[in-house]
């Protein structure tokens, strides 16, 4: 029997924090608070230079143990904060374990954040040579894929424009093209993919089940699209917590995460710890309303998004929201981003309301999940996934028709153009 391509033996993480409370200081509020008390700040600062500052243990990873086989596509999920990137990033090599020891046998490509391996300054094309390098490739090697990299990311107009003018879109889409045509024996995927429009995450899945099949190669994938992976991977892992819940086949994996996130909405935002994000500024509240202010929400009504959100900056800072419409099982229907329409908001110290109307959403009788994510900068710094529930309790079909197999609606005629005999 060969060996496993990837072990895992006792993996650990440990991150020291130090406390503070409100994220960002202003220099004024130090200047104030030595003024008010400076022996206190003294006493502060000296505790400070000899390590006693409020500082914490933080395990991200917990004693992690698995095997992947080769040619394995083996998914990996769970909530915000659970390890899932940073067990990534110690398979990687990017970061070390506290504790444990990580064995890969074979060449390793990963894509763990949009944008990571490229350089801002060089033009795709260019970046396909260096980002080719960093994965171990020469250059003649690179050369002979270097066509079909550019046909599989859809962006030959802009080859020989400067990455740093791409979309995180059309970064994604280099980057998947490049990691995927380099041929690595391990290929790790985060959630990079839900940047991409549908049609290419399509494409890349499709692509990932082509290299496991037809190859043999070894694929590990983070997503929070229950659909994409139950498409792509036989066996899975569900992290919690920093520690390893259960490994199994996917389908009852999914089962016990999907239950473990209708537990989760019962959770008032506020106190949710399954968030990601610098955590700068945050979700305090979340409501949903039809215009008569009622939470029996029909569908082709209007829907009013209610956001509450704490800005611990102490200034007023210039903010991107996003809120989307998924079904249960992840996959995203609706995306209402302020990007799409290249606005922000400024928002100011301390609290904030803000609304977002949908305008008749085109959904079916059912139940769907609202994600929901602040930006400062492009900076992520709250994001929280299933953090209110939307319910559509109404439709116009007819009862012969299945309609809960369709849960996008939209308006349509039929007509009859010829009719003989």
């Amino acid at each position: 029997m060969s060996q496993p391509i990837i072990t895992a033996k006792n993996i650990s993480k440990k991150y020291s924090i130090t406390s503070q409370q409100g994220g960002y200081v202003a220099l004024r509020d130090v200047l104030t608070n030595i003024a008010k008390s400076p022996f206190s700040f003294a006493k502060q600062k000296a505790k400070e230079a000899v390590g006693k500052a409020g500082k914490e243990d933080f395990w991200a990873l917990k004693n992690i143990n698995f095997e992947v086989k080769k040619g394995e596509a083996i998914g990996m999920i769970g909530a915000n904060g659970a390890g899932k990137s940073t067990l990534l990033k110690i398979l990687t090599g990017i970061t070390p374990p506290t504790t444990g020891e990580i064995t890969m046998r074979g060449k390793v490509a990963s894509l763990l954040e949009v944008g990571t391996g490229f350089h801002p300054e060089l033009s795709g094309r260019e970046n396909i040579f260096l980002n080719g390098a960093i994965l171990g490739m020469t250059k003649k090697e690179i050369g002979v894929k270097f066509n079909d990299i550019i046909k599989f990311s859809g962006i030959e107009k802009f080859i020989d424009t400067p990455v740093k003018r791409y979309s995180s879109g059309m970064y994604v889409r280099l980057a998947f093209s490049v990691a995927a045509h380099m041929e690595p024996d391990i290929l790790l995927v985060d959630e990079v993919l839900a940047v991409g429009d549908a049609e290419f995450q399509k494409k890349c899945l499709g692509k990932m089940d082509e290299v496991t099949k037809k190859a043999g190669r070894t694929i590990l994938f983070v997503s929070h699209n229950m659909n994409a992976i139950q498409k792509l991977c036989k066996r899975c892992i569900l992290l919690k917590d920093g520690k390893i819940e259960m490994i199994g086949e996917t389908k009852k994996i999914i089962d016990k995460y999907l239950n473990d996130k209708i537990e989760l909405l019962n959770i008032p935002i506020k106190d949710r710890k399954d968030r990601g994000g610098k955590g700068n500024i945050k979700f305090t509240d979340i409501k949903i309303t039809n215009d008569k202010d009622s939470e029996i929400i029909k569908n082709r009504e209007d829907i009013y998004v209610y956001l509450s959100i704490k800005n611990f900056y102490k200034s007023d800072v210039d903010v991107r929201l996003s809120i989307s419409i998924n079904t249960k099982e992840g996959f995203g229907l609706i995306s209402y981003d302020s990007l799409l329409k290249k606005q922000t908001y400024k928002i100011t110290a301390s609290k904030n309301r803000l609304i977002c109307k949908l305008y008749s959403p085109p959904l079916n009788k059912g139940d769907y999940n609202i994600n929901i994510a602040i930006f400062k900068d492009n900076v992520l710094e709250d994001w929280i996934i299933s953090a209110t529930k939307l319910c559509v309790h109404y439709e116009k079909f007819d009862n012969h028709i299945n309609s809960n197999h369709f849960p996008i609606l939209s308006k349509f005629k039929w007509s009859l153009i010829e009719n003989n005999k």
